[in-house]
């Protein structure tokens, strides 16, 4: 079986996701490829193809083949209430919090995405209908079903249930919240109408806005890291600014810090986090404006300048270079004699960042600014040094600007230890999604042989049951075979009787010295005599009802179909002569004459008789 590791292999299973998308829609793009190709080759081995090449030929010829592949393709593995301690936390804390935020007659906006054959949904409405009584629910909450699986979608449109899938709703809830149909039972009709289903792939479809709950449960976890990404931030945008999100055992939000607040993280409920803009101003209160003046610490403040641990200096307000740390002079290979330099001259001011521009805007908005993970090589040949600068306006106490400190911390380490973390928290998702995987994958399966189970004990009450009827056929058997004694004996004289009959007719055969076959009206064989099977080879057994002018041997069989036909055609001769060349079994060649002779019943011809004789042997025995 293809393993999908090779470039040519990896290229064959990409053109098949292209298939699937040119032709039904389906975009996988953004799914993790070991997944998919996991579950696509499963598909494979079920059909017996080898390689994806195979199997997209597959698919071009036969259509009903893509049910089958997304049915294994898109996991729809759901139930109601999944993970009972999540949901108690939705309808202890989320949905009061939800209703709390939401003033006087406000809307409620609810998404379920990925939302399969429905349970989650309808386990949602149930909770707000619990939570606000069914007419308010009626009248405020709207439910949003989505998933790319329209198979799926119908199920949940129609919300019929087995009574193995209720299995898990709280007996007070599916009484109040469901109705018989048949051996099943159906979500209220009533109460449905606030549910709405739809195709949506959270990939490439626009997503619904304004949601107040989005929950989406096991889902992310097929797709890649960017897919991830892409659909973490429309999720965002969907909900609303005091909405939460609801994500399945499978998945985290690491990787999106900026976007969602843990709300619950043990059992993955995350609240949205409102955007800031990303720079903000650095002279904020608690942070005051830095001042330079005269007075009895001046000498103080100018050794503490030279001595700080980051490389700072320091531009007055005629653009000049007024002051320079130790450390600036050794990171910076600034001198003494560069300061009361025009800075604009100096190649710091636009190398590593571009300062000049800074500056102007720094003093214009009295404002500071920072520019992080500057790039900067002290020499060709060592690796490049990363550094935050920032930009800070200096004004004495009477407000008046005197200058622009400039500060360059050296971030190297932490921005290494920052990507060393973020890789090592991308492996982690990576393996624990990995993992959640197979767990559902293992999930499935289980259900599928709980399925299996509780079949094979259906079956086995069935096989009781017959059990049970058989012993009365058995009981009645044995009373009737008292009676069967008496029917043997006398079938036991009879099959004496015919047993004499047939050795009878069949010494009378062999006495005949020839080949002889019976035939019926249909031609069909009835009777082969032992020198029959001697000449052709052809055991009785072997052509017992078979079409006798269909028989593969030696004789000329087509040479006898119309005297055959004219012996048993109704008035018509009752014998007929042919001579005809035949070989028989042993390959020799012979001229046989085969003498037909009507069978008859009265006046009904119901087959014919054919002796064959060998010309050559009798006329030899004639001399």
């Amino acid at each position: 079986m293809d393993d999908g590791t090779s470039p040519e292999h990896a290229a064959e299973f990409e053109e098949l996701l292209g298939v699937l998308k040119r032709s039904r829609g389906f975009d996988f793009t953004g799914y993790k490829r070991a997944s998919l190709m996991r579950r696509v080759r499963h598909r494979m081995a079920e059909v017996g193809d080898e390689t994806f090449a195979q199997y997209v030929d597959r698919l071009e010829l036969h259509a009903e083949e893509f049910t089958a592949l997304f049915d294994t393709m898109l996991i729809n593995l759901t139930g109601f209430f999944r993970d009972a301690p999540a949901w108690e936390q939705i309808a202890k804390r989320v949905i009061p919090a939800i209703l709390e935020s939401k003033a006087g007659e406000a809307s409620i906006r609810i998404w379920s995405a990925g939302c399969a054959s429905g349970e989650e949904v309808y386990s949602l409405a149930m909770l707000f209908a619990e939570a606000l009584g069914e007419t308010e629910f009626r009248r405020r909450v709207k439910l949003y079903a989505t998933d790319v699986d329209e198979g799926a979608l119908a199920k949940a449109r129609a919300a019929v249930y087995t009574e193995r899938q209720l299995r898990s709703v709280p007996p007070e809830l599916l009484e109040k919240y469901f109705e018989p149909l048949g051996p099943n039972r159906v979500f209220r009709r009533d109460l449905r109408r606030s549910v709405i289903c739809g195709r949506n792939d959270l990939t490439t479809d626009a997503p619904i806005s304004r949601v107040d709950l989005l929950v989406c449960r096991n889902t992310l976890m097929y797709f890649t890291a960017e897919a991830q990404g892409r659909i973490m931030r429309r999720f965002h945008f969907a909900l609303s600014d005091a909405g939460f999100l609801f994500l399945g055992r499978a998945e985290m939000v690491l990787a999106h810090a900026e976007l969602f607040l843990p709300f619950d993280l043990p059992n993955r409920l995350f609240e949205k986090l409102l955007l800031t803009p990303a720079r903000l101003p650095l002279d904020r209160p608690g942070r005051p404006p830095v001042a330079l003046g005269g007075g009895s610490d001046s000498a103080i403040g100018v050794a503490a300048f030279a001595a700080a641990p980051t490389a700072q200096i320091v531009v007055d307000p005629a653009g000049r270079l007024a002051m320079v740390n130790l450390r600036a002079e050794s990171l910076l290979k600034l001198h003494s004699r560069d300061l009361g330099r025009v800075f604009h001259d100096l190649e710091l001011s636009y190398r590593p960042v571009e300062l000049r521009s800074l500056i102007e805007q720094v003093l214009a908005d009295r404002t500071a600014t920072e520019v992080t993970e500057v790039e900067w090589f002290q020499a060709p040949e060592q690796p490049p040094m990363y550094l935050q600068v920032t930009v800070t306006p200096l004004s004495a106490p009477d407000s008046s600007p005197v200058g622009v400190a400039i500060n360059f911390v050296d971030i190297t380490e932490q921005r290494r230890l920052r990507k060393e973390l973020q890789a090592a928290h991308r492996e982690v998702e990576r393996a624990y999604e990995e993992l959640q995987s197979t767990n559902e994958e293992l999930e499935t399966t289980n259900e599928e042989l709980q399925s299996t189970i509780e079949e094979l004990q259906t079956t086995n009450e069935e096989l009781h049951s017959t059990n049970e009827e058989l012993e009365c056929m058995n009981q009645e058997l044995t009373s009737a075979n008292d009676g069967l004694h008496t029917l043997n004996d006398e079938w036991e004289l009879r099959t004496g009787e015919l047993n004499q009959t047939s050795a009878f007719l069949q010494n009378v055969l062999s006495g005949l010295g020839k080949a002889v076959i019976v035939v019926d009206g249909e031609l069909k064989v009835h009777a082969w005599s032992a020198s029959a099977e001697e000449l052709w080879g052809l055991r009785a057994d072997e052509v017992e009802n078979e079409d006798f002018l269909g028989l593969d041997m030696g004789l000329p069989v087509k040479r006898l179909a119309t005297p055959l036909r004219q012996v048993l055609g109704a008035g018509s001769a009752r014998m007929a002569e042919v001579e005809v060349d035949a070989v028989n079994r042993r390959g020799r060649s012979m001229r046989l004459v085969v003498q037909l002779c009507q069978l008859r019943d009265g006046a009904t011809v119901n087959g014919a008789i054919l002796l064959m004789n060998d010309v050559l042997q009798d006329g030899a025995r004639a001399r």
